[in-house]
């Protein structure tokens, strides 16, 4: 019964996001009592989990072919920032907007995108080799990229980032191979309830978030809304087509389209509040992104495990 209930839940996962985004913003007050650290605990215990499901072998294939990797990142690097370009031009978008939707488009992969690859069966080593190169790179690309696209220049708190990527992505699943190694029976009955509390665990972020920029999100409007879904469904798509073109397997595509089309919406909406306070609507963008992207990510996750091992 226990395992019929967790298979539920992670088959209906963007139905349980929803339903806490819609909760989130019918009462945000009670959640805003929840620490916005809390977040990262859930998503360092899911890599915990996700450490639980991996081989040391799938490490050394993605590192015996960096290829993968470096072909993910500049697919990173390239496609979200010229999207977000591209959109803000094409919806003739404000200033502090455009700056928002840019410097989200700038940012590396984050976390969230490990968990829905994971969901989806992508290449999870992959995915978390993207978002920790990545994520080494932001300090001088997002920078770079955000001054040369929006004409605004931005520091990026490269210690906080390492230390970020480490404690919240990194250590974790290190733990949890080495609980593997020592416990592999107990890994073995364990991965069959970690989806369910994968899914759990991101309805959780997204109620806190939603909650935490509620007024926000509603002051927003339909047309950054649109924005933002257009700027995360292209990544996506484009993330794939450009892994097909180059003949990479089913569970690499699916990593490089999550990825790819999935930022770190929550460094943007930081970098927006630090450095950019005189815009102060450019944190609005990072703020939708981090709901919408995990809408559409549960979205993707249930269409890719629907089709099997093949695309």
């Amino acid at each position: 019964m226990i395992k019929k209930i967790c298979h539920f839940i992670s088959e209906y996962m963007g139905l349980l996001v929803l339903a806490a985004a819609l909760l989130a913003l019918a009462f945000p007050d009670e959640l805003r009592q929840i620490k916005p650290t809390v977040i990262n605990y859930l998503l360092g215990v899911v890599m915990f989990g996700m450490g639980l499901a991996l081989n040391l072998q799938d490490f050394k294939i993605v590192f015996s072919r960096p290829k993968d990797i470096l072909i993910g990142c500049a697919a990173q690097f390239t496609i979200m920032p010229l999207l977000a370009w591209g959109l803000t031009r094409l919806f003739s978008l404000d200033e502090a907007l455009a700056l928002g939707v840019v410097l989200v488009g700038c940012c590396p992969g984050g976390t969230a995108s490990n968990v829905i690859t994971y969901l989806a069966k992508g290449d999870l080593a992959l995915s978390v080799g993207m978002t920790g190169v990545s994520t080494l790179l932001a300090p001088l690309l997002t920078p770079m990229l955000t001054w040369t696209l929006a004409g605004k220049s931005v520091d990026v708190d490269v210690a906080g980032m390492l230390l970020s990527i480490l404690w919240v992505v990194i250590l974790p699943i290190v733990v949890g191979l080495t609980v593997k190694w020592i416990w592999p029976k107990f890994t073995e009955k364990a991965t069959d309830y970690l989806p369910a509390f994968s899914s759990v665990a991101i309805a959780f972020t997204v109620a806190i978030v939603i909650a935490a920029s509620a007024d926000k999100l509603l002051a927003g409007g339909l047309v950054i809304i649109l924005v933002v879904a257009l700027h995360n469904v292209c990544g996506l798509g484009l993330g794939y087509l450009l892994a097909g073109l180059i003949n990479l397997s089913a569970a690499k595509k699916r990593a490089i389209a999550i990825e790819v089309g999935m930022q770190n919406s929550g460094l943007a909406s930081s970098l927006a509040t630090l450095h950019f306070a005189a815009y102060p609507l450019a944190t609005i963008p990072g703020a939708i992104f981090s709901v919408w992207h995990n809408l559409s990510g549960a979205a993707v996750a249930y269409l890719f495990r629907k089709s099997g091992g093949d695309d």
